[in-house]
């Protein structure tokens, strides 16, 4: 694979990534999904519906990244050295709201569901760090509302965030890697054939087993993305010298 030293990469990590810190998926058997249908806990009619159970719900997620034990793992950490070293640009698109991303070191990071470890109050509109759990009582730090706050991730039926910015980022890249990405949730299983355009781009597949888009990719490289990933990150970086 040849890639200019100045070529700007874009890695898009789903669930897979994350699970191989121990974070409970939604999918699954064990999974956080298990029992529970997504109109129940991740639309907001859910959330009109019953906020408390919802936010119960988004609770337990939030107290999954306390646990010492749930830390970046060896792709996490893959990625960090990459934005590091690379002399081109290097993005991050994920769909998990995690924040293991950051905690590995990477910088240029887009989360286009958001993150678990905010919060938004539907009432002024602020956002910001929450760690604790939120319930109906909580009040908005900055207004005081009460019922008003809710985990500041996407929901089914809202629009993704960072759309514009990862638009451009996939129409002018060289490279675009999709890491533990199921290819069932768009738009992002529909980046690669954004990338498909851009006649320079390759395009690399890393998963457990193929995705749902695996025949859009000009390469697939099945293993765990703690193992294959930087592996990968070692080829793109040995091209430097």
């Amino acid at each position: 694979m040849l890639l200019p030293p100045t070529g700007s990469i874009v890695m898009l990590t789903g669930a897979g990534i994350s699970a191989e810190s121990g974070l409970a998926t939604f999918r699954g058997a064990g999974g956080l999904w298990e029992g529970r249908r997504a109109e129940d806990v991740a639309t907001p009619e859910a959330f009109a519906r019953d906020p408390g159970m919802v936010h119960r719900f988004y609770n337990q997620r939030r107290r999954q990244l306390h646990d010492p034990a749930i830390r970046p793992n060896a792709a996490h950490l893959a990625l960090a050295r990459l934005e590091a070293d690379w002399p081109g640009s290097v993005l991050v698109v994920t769909q998990n709201v995690d924040d293991l991303h950051e905690r590995a070191g990477s910088r240029a990071v887009l989360h286009m569901h958001g993150q678990i470890r905010r919060m938004r109050c539907t009432a002024c509109l602020e956002e910001r760090l929450w760690l604790g759990d939120l319930d109906t009582l909580t009040p908005c730090p900055a207004c005081g509302a009460t019922a008003s706050l809710r985990p500041a991730i996407v929901w089914f039926g809202e629009m993704p965030l960072e759309m514009e910015r990862i638009m451009a980022a996939l129409q002018s890249c060289d490279l675009f890697v999709a890491v533990g990405t199921s290819g069932h949730v768009y738009p992002a299983a529909g980046f690669v054939e954004v990338v498909r355009d851009v006649d320079r781009a390759h395009t690399i597949e890393v998963n457990l087993e193929p995705s749902a888009v695996r025949s859009a990719f000009a390469e697939c490289r099945v293993g765990p993305a703690g193992s294959v990933v930087p592996t990968l990150v070692d080829e793109l970086l040995a091209g430097l010298r």
